[in-house]
């Protein structure tokens, strides 16, 4: 008994050891993150060439989710730089801890130990617009005209509805009525709003959007968003560490325009041009070698990368709960007090909201893969666990006695008797964690885990049906029926094996 649950308590210890040794992060070359939207990914890979032609290696970043993750990633070193927006610094990140003045923001970013850039020359301020002929048919042309109409439904980005400079800022100061609020996806609001599902929604006014769906922009009468200046914030011992990047960044203050600004919006998102190949453009223009790019993937080849980097994250993962779970389980069978602590504890873990788990686990390990694998090998303990107390616990008892009867020790009825015969019921367990690791980790791409999660991603972002389901979400539920598969096969073979 004290064997077993020794052994259960040290597999536990390694994989939880193993898991923090094999993923924590190692030395890497500099890194520029971005938001999920367009605008974003387009400054970021400007400047990743720009530091490249200046001779600082760079490592690719996928977008990242909100403001929140890109600022702790950069204030906790996991990434360099990243673009930002003046007012999104003074109101959300700085919380309102300092002026509108930009001499006062250094100031109080200078204290994180963060630096920021000259403005890069354009303002990309939030505005709420309409589908032009239904501002027109109601006669709305200004935030204070929409008091007039507190039925009808607005639509806004979640990060928008929930920040104290947006949406609730702009219900305060416009005495706003409006019940029908929903929160969705930046990129989804756009079409939602053409399909006459939402009447208004939120716009970041170098959207290319917002001439191609023909939006009215309402004024900002009371004049409630502050100005959004683009800047890229960075870490200040960027200057100790690699001399000239700073430099390099500075390069692009009061460089890009509004109207040049909006163009590379444009082609990137309505045009699909590649990101990096907008970027490009733009950096030969400064004088820079932005044109001499590897070429780019093409579909299929960034479908099998993808599938790689989604089997990498499953099994990885699937492998660490094995060698936890199992022996937990084992634990669980053994001692009836332990048993309900152990199954509470990993039911508790379940629960979680698995976006909330990846960001949590932001705050101790890299972004990318570590915190995902860690969040599905989390994930993955309850079914594993349970199966393996249930399968043990289901054995008849006659079978225990007889083999205590033959003289088997406890370790040999383990492995010749217990284990074999509780098989079926732990490969279940196994099944059902490979499954749903499968579709949870799409979720990893929005910490930059990659996967076929980052294709859903960025089709959604391009409005591109193709990529999102046929490379992304199509290819995951094809994974996920092969893993079903496969497991039923090894079920098959066991039972025949055991009989």
């Amino acid at each position: 008994m004290k064997a077993i649950r020794l052994i259960g308590a040290v597999a536990a210890l390694v994989a939880v050891v193993g898991a923090i040794t094999l993923l924590w992060p190692r030395g890497r070359p500099l890194r520029v993150g971005a938001k999920a939207f367009t605008e974003s990914i387009v400054l970021k890979e400007i400047a990743r060439q720009l530091l490249r032609d200046a001779g600082h290696p760079t490592q690719d970043v996928e977008p990242l989710g909100g403001t929140r993750v890109l600022w702790q990633a950069l204030v906790d070193g996991k990434i360099d730089a990243y673009p930002e927006y003046t007012g999104t610094i003074t109101e959300e990140i700085l919380r309102g801890g300092a002026s509108r003045d930009l001499a006062a923001v250094r100031a109080a970013l200078a204290e994180r130990g963060i630096g920021m850039t000259e403005p890069l020359g354009f303002n990309n301020t939030y505005a709420l617009g309409m589908l032009d002929d239904r501002a027109a048919a109601l006669r709305i042309s200004t935030l204070s005209d929409l008091r007039q109409y507190p039925e009808i439904s607005v639509g806004v980005s979640n990060e928008f509805l929930s920040r104290p400079d947006c949406w609730p800022a702009v219900r305060q100061r416009y005495a706003l009525g409006h019940e029908r609020v929903t929160g969705l996806d930046h990129e989804v609001a756009y079409r939602a709003l053409a399909a006459g599902t939402i009447d208004v929604t939120d716009l970041y006014s170098t959207d290319a959007e917002i001439a191609y769906y023909k939006l009215r922009v309402l004024v900002d009468d009371l004049h409630v968003f502050p100005e959004y200046q683009a800047v890229f914030l960075y870490r200040l011992d960027l200057a100790d560490r690699s001399p000239g990047v700073i430099e390099s960044l500075e390069r692009l203050g009061g460089a890009i325009g509004e109207k040049q600004m909006i163009a590379m919006n444009a082609r990137a998102k309505l045009d699909r041009v590649p990101e990096r190949d907008v970027a490009a453009g733009f950096v030969t223009s400064l004088g820079g070698a932005g044109s001499a790019l590897p070429a780019s993937e093409t579909r299929l080849q960034e479908l099998r990368r993808r599938t790689f980097e989604h089997l990498d994250l499953v099994c990885r993962s699937l492998a660490l709960a094995i060698i936890a779970g199992v022996p937990l389980g084992l634990f669980a069978a053994q001692s009836r007090v332990g048993g309900q602590v152990t199954i509470a504890v990993v039911a508790a873990i379940y629960t979680i909201p698995s976006l909330a788990l990846l960001v949590f686990m932001l705050q101790f390990f890299d972004i990318g893969k570590t915190p995902a694998m860690v969040a599905l090998f989390l994930y993955s303990l309850l079914p594993i666990v349970r199966n393996t107390q249930t399968g043990l616990l289901g054995i008849p008892a006659p079978l225990r006695e007889s083999a205590t009867a033959l003289g088997l020790s406890r370790w040999s009825r383990l492995i010749k008797v217990d284990l074999p015969l509780a098989g079926p019921s732990i490969l279940a367990g196994i099944k059902t964690a490979a499954v749903i690791n499968v579709g949870t980790a799409t979720i990893g791409a929005l910490i930059g885990a990659g996967g076929y999660g980052q294709s859903i991603l960025t089709g959604i972002r391009l409005d591109d049906k193709t990529l999102y389901i046929t490379y992304g979400a199509l290819p995951a539920a094809v994974m996920a029926l092969a893993i079903q598969s496969a497991f039923e096969i090894i079920e098959w073979w066991w039972l025949r094996r055991v009989r």
